[in-house]
């Protein structure tokens, strides 16, 4: 059995926090209004979205895009102080078992 003390959640957060499920009350009362009424909001919203897109809004395509397709990666340049690359090796130090170094 590992006795090792957890730090992180199964989603990874620190062990305590509680940030994720702070909007689930603001999530539970969004859904329930926009599934009222046989979700006629939800639908009327919908189609804002689908008009703005057919004209040519920018917003609303980035919005479907990013929907469908995923927002796309972004790139990060990581680069030393003077603007050089930063070095990619790692020294190695080989101790024998007599505590002597090769």
């Amino acid at each position: 059995m590992d006795t090792k003390e957890t730090t992180t959640n199964k989603g990874g957060a620190p062990v305590g926090n509680n940030n994720a499920g702070k909007g689930s009350q603001l999530s539970a009362l969004l859904h329930a209004a926009l599934n009222a009424n046989d979700r006629l909001k939800l639908r009327l919203g919908v189609e804002k979205v689908a008009d703005a897109f057919a004209e040519g809004e920018r917003w609303a395509i980035e919005f479907v895009f990013d929907r469908f397709e995923g927002k796309p990666v972004a790139k990060q340049e990581i680069s030393g102080p003077d603007g050089s690359a930063l070095p990619v090796s790692i020294p190695i130090e080989l101790v024998k078992p007599n505590g002597t170094v090769s």
